[in-house]
């Protein structure tokens, strides 16, 4: 339960409490709750994706080779991504939805790295890529996943 921090050449020494742990891709940690019968943020012990899950995500979506498909159109894409997707979506966003936030702006970059290599027009104009990308977000929203749930502002 206690665990021994020892801190810049053994200047402070001491036993303080662990209070996060991982299970199961989950990580147990204090976090800001709001109370359902008194209506204020309370600290709650709850579980979110863990970092090394978001890591693992992360590596399987680097795996995938998105950034190096420039032969294949979007829509191909979208369907080797939406299952993780979805069942990462379903697996870690059940308490803490936002605790995805990092992993999901992962994919929108690796899209925009996509995108600046496919097209020559954004060659060196990741701006311009970005403001596509939204564009296509706007006309087709149900192509990813994550753009169903308005994960959509992070192209940049």
């Amino acid at each position: 339960m206690f665990q021994r921090v020892e801190a810049r050449a053994g200047k402070r020494k001491g036993t303080y409490p662990n209070v996060k742990f991982d299970f199961l891709g989950y990580e147990f940690r204090p976090r800001a709750v709001w109370g359902s019968q008194s209506g204020r943020l309370l600290c709650g012990f709850t579980p979110a994706v863990s970092p090394t899950a978001l890591k693992a995500t992360r590596s399987a979506i680097r795996d995938l080779g998105i950034r190096h498909r420039t032969q294949a159109p979007l829509a191909d894409i979208a369907e080797k991504l939406n299952p993780l997707l979805r069942g990462w979506i379903g697996n870690y966003g059940r308490y803490t939805p936002s605790a995805l936030y990092p992993m999901l702006r992962y994919v929108n970059q690796t899209l925009l790295a996509w995108a600046v290599r496919k097209y020559k027009r954004f060659r060196n104009h990741k701006t311009r890529a970005s403001h596509f990308l939204q564009r296509l977000v706007r006309e087709n929203v149900s192509l990813f996943v994550h753009w169903q749930i308005r994960m959509t502002d992070t192209f940049a």
